[in-house]
């Protein structure tokens, strides 16, 4: 990530969507379907040069402008925002079941060490 922000840009760590994606209207109904192999899923950790970040957050609050992430106020300010391919492991830590499936991955991740110890 360090080489992707060396120019003075932002980077954010992402994988390719696996899901199909579907654009659906106030009553639920199928409006479009994007071409997934142009989606990708971001995740964090993403990285700013601060002045930029800062200067990308004080536009936004002067607009009135809520973005879901760091990388969409940047994206905002016409900066370059790099995608470096993440881990489908990489998982947000949001709801009940993200823990869920958080210890599972831990629990598989000990039973491999476990496995590679041996006796």
């Amino acid at each position: 990530m360090a080489a992707a922000i060396s120019g003075g840009g932002a980077a954010v760590l992402a994988v390719p969507v696996k899901d199909t994606i579907k654009q659906v209207n106030a009553e639920g109904v199928v409006t479009a379907t994007p071409d997934r192999s142009s989606l990708w899923s971001i995740q964090t950790p993403q990285a700013f040069r601060l002045s930029s970040l800062l200067s990308a957050y004080e536009s936004a609050e002067q607009d009135g402008f809520l973005g879901t992430d760091d990388a969409m106020l940047a994206e905002r300010q016409g900066m370059s925002v790099k995608v470096v391919e993440g881990n489908y492991t990489n998982i947000k830590l949001t709801t009940p079941e993200d823990l869920q499936y958080a210890a599972f991955l831990l629990g598989e991740r000990r039973s491999d060490d476990t496995c590679r110890t041996g006796i």
